[in-house]
């Protein structure tokens, strides 16, 4: 990499890891005041523990030789001792996406979990999952070569991770919200928000970080100043489908409840970040635009569905992840430029982004439950019914969110 590249490598590798306090401080004001440090503190666990797990093995699982390997061999280069000042840059950065997906799936289990359970889970989670769908999906694995395994002229896009992040995150979490159950009273209206600026704060962090998970890996591959990059591209529809999912969903919001909110629009350009992630370097800004639009006013529908369905999605991570990451992934079927069934190509970027999507949803689904009942069957994933009532901030953790008593 030359010193522009390098430069703009470390400073995406920032902003990437800049995301994951920027979940801890949306998911943290959603929740009530008794849950804000547990909910803050699952953030902050995942990004310790990935981190180590990711330098000593994980990031040797991420790619493959053969697209038939289930993934890399951990210890090939225990510790990354073997890999030069590039390769580096290289790893880390992507060290950062494996800990923002673990960390997304903490808000489907808010208000509920005990921390250690939800350590072992995430550090066996991110071995046996993400590590090996990163491989599937960007390090050469089945994913990655479908196209040339059905003799397509095509292959599957995921350009930052619709499927390795967002599908990926978003089953996990609809398979933890069922093991662990309902919360207590778990009906509309449950909890409210207990602090929205800090909602919007997160996703403010999350909307300026976002750029560099979007854009970042122009650096990282030395694109950057050459004819193949599309840096340009990718950041004017980062800026353009977020804004537009906000709109999507405050529009369905103030039809449907009448008003339009504050945590409607942070969840909006959430939603938005969500689907154009996988598509950001592969549509046009106008369909980039709709691809927002539809988003957010699906997320916003999508979000209603764990009282139809009687599933405990805290914070909605299902409706908004999973959901917007299969659109975004499946939307380039239609529209990706020259290879989307409605612009100049054919059926075949359908269906790869089809079979890629629901292949990573399903393995993601199974595994975390299997994981996930394992731990709750031993020793106990979920926190006693008193200590839910008491407040699982003081219970797990012995703190408190806001000290509003009188120091002495």
């Amino acid at each position: 990499m030359d010193s522009g590249n390098l430069a703009w490598s470390v400073a995406a590798t920032a902003l990437v890891l800049f995301m994951t306090p920027g979940v801890a401080f949306f998911y943290g004001g959603l929740v009530k005041a008794k849950s804000v440090v547990s909910m803050m503190m699952m953030s902050f666990g995942a990004l310790g523990l990935v981190s180590v797990l990711w330098i000593l093995y994980g990031f040797n699982m991420s790619a493959v030789e053969s697209p038939l390997s289930f993934a890399g061999n951990p210890f090939s280069d225990f510790g990354l001792g073997g890999l030069d000042d590039n390769g580096l840059v290289g790893a880390t950065y992507g060290a950062t996406f494996a800990i923002i997906t673990v960390a997304l799936i903490s808000g489907a289990i808010a208000d509920r979990a005990k921390f250690g359970a939800w350590m072992i889970f995430a550090g066996v989670w991110a071995t046996v999952v993400y590590f090996p769908v990163a491989a599937w999906v960007w390090g050469g694995g089945w994913a990655m070569s479908l196209g040339e395994t059905f003799g397509f002229s095509t292959s599957v896009i995921d350009y930052a991770g619709g499927t390795a992040v967002h599908i990926n995150a978003g089953a996990a979490a609809l398979a933890l919200a069922l093991v662990l159950g309902k919360r207590i009273g778990f009906q509309k209206g449950i909890t409210k928000p207990h602090n929205v600026p800090l909602v919007m704060l997160g996703a403010a962090i999350l909307w300026f970080g976002w750029f560099g998970f979007n854009a970042g890996a122009e650096g990282t591959f030395g694109l950057l100043g050459t004819e193949d990059s599309s840096v340009g591209l990718i950041i004017i529809n980062t800026l353009g489908a977020t804004a537009a999912a906000i709109i999507g969903w405050l529009v369905v919001e103030k039809l449907k409840d009448g008003k339009a909110t504050s945590v409607g629009a942070a969840s909006g350009a959430v939603a938005g970040l969500v689907a154009i992630t996988p598509s950001c370097a592969n549509l046009t800004p106008g369909w980039a635009l709709l691809l927002g639009v539809v988003t957010g006013a699906v997320c916003a529908l999508a979000i209603e569905l764990k009282w139809k369905l009687g599933y405990d999605d805290s914070l909605d991570v299902v409706g908004i992840h999973l959901v917007g990451g299969l659109i975004g992934t499946i939307y380039l079927g239609f529209f990706a430029t020259e290879t989307g069934l409605f612009v100049g190509g054919n059926y075949e970027q359908l269906v790869l982004q089809v079979i890629a999507a629901v292949g990573v949803l399903v393995y993601s689904f199974v595994v975390a439950w299997i994981i996930g009942f394992a731990i709750e069957k031993t020793i106990g994933f979920r926190i006693k019914n008193e200590d839910e009532l008491a407040g699982v901030d003081s219970t797990v953790h012995g703190e408190e969110g806001y000290s509003l008593a009188e120091q002495s």
